[in-house]
């Protein structure tokens, strides 16, 4: 990071402690600059969020190349949800611990595993764990999909699988096939609010070392709060379970 750069950021970080303080690096012809953004995260001495219409107000004025954030009164070691969401928006990281000074880039590595990675809501969480599956295996791509914290709960709020799977090429069907989405409601929620890859008899990933006990059926899954893993499918995941969805382009 160059210094003009780092030293706009020292004084963001100074200005907002002992909130998180939030930005984008533009690239703005040949020059690079630190654009400012307000935190509007609802708990922001432990988190950020860029509001969308600032964002786009960035755009406006140049390239986004990076994102940058401060960790009051911590280390910069990048959380769980900094490197998810690195992976999520493609694009480098820059974290300064404050007071301490500590700067610290991380960047997306373009794959991330699809077993043990930790839970984080919106980058990697049920449905992406799902997205990633498609992508790698059969080389569909999905939109990203906005999806609020505690969306399951508001019975007065949308349904986001009931309401997306058909635009998303999905169909409903009646017996599982490797590859088939397994939508679920798990907790207490007012929608089904969980989904996974219904595996079938084998739960073999290609890349990634597979050590499950059972004889199966096999689901691959992103449970809240836990990494993501392959379980048995039976017993109470088959009573949780209201949509057994079909793509269009399943092999």
């Amino acid at each position: 990071m160059r210094k003009h750069i780092l030293a706009a950021v020292q004084q963001h970080a100074a200005a907002e402690y002992p909130r998180e303080c939030c930005g984008l690096l533009l690239a703005v012809g040949r020059k690079q600059v630190y654009f400012p953004c307000t935190n509007t995260a609802t708990e922001p001495t432990e988190e950020f969020r860029i509001a969308p219409e600032q964002y786009a107000e960035a755009e406006d004025r140049g390239q986004v190349i990076g994102i940058v954030h401060s960790h009051p009164d911590a280390t910069s070691r990048p959380s769980p949800r900094d490197l998810a969401m690195c992976e999520a928006t493609g694009l480098p990281w820059h974290i300064l611990s404050w007071p301490e000074g500590d700067l610290r880039t991380i960047t997306p590595t373009g794959e991330t595993a699809l077993l043990g990675r930790p839970f984080v809501h919106g980058a990697w969480d049920c449905w992406q764990i799902c997205a990633d599956w498609y992508a790698r295996e059969w080389g569909l791509e999905f939109p990203a999909y906005a999806r609020e914290e505690g969306w399951w709960e508001r019975a007065e709020g949308p349904s986001l699988y009931e309401q997306a799977y058909e635009t998303a090429g999905f169909h409903q069907v009646n017996q599982p096939q490797r590859g088939d989405l397994v939508v679920m409601a798990v907790g207490r929620t007012a929608h089904p609010n969980h989904a996974g890859i219904y595996l079938g008899a084998d739960p073999a990933l290609p890349g990634e070392r597979t050590e499950v006990f059972g004889l199966g059926p096999f689901l691959l899954h992103h449970l809240y709060g836990r990494p993501s893993e392959i379980i048995v499918f039976g017993g109470p995941w088959l009573d949780r379970t209201r949509l057994l969805l079909r793509h269009r382009d399943a092999k």
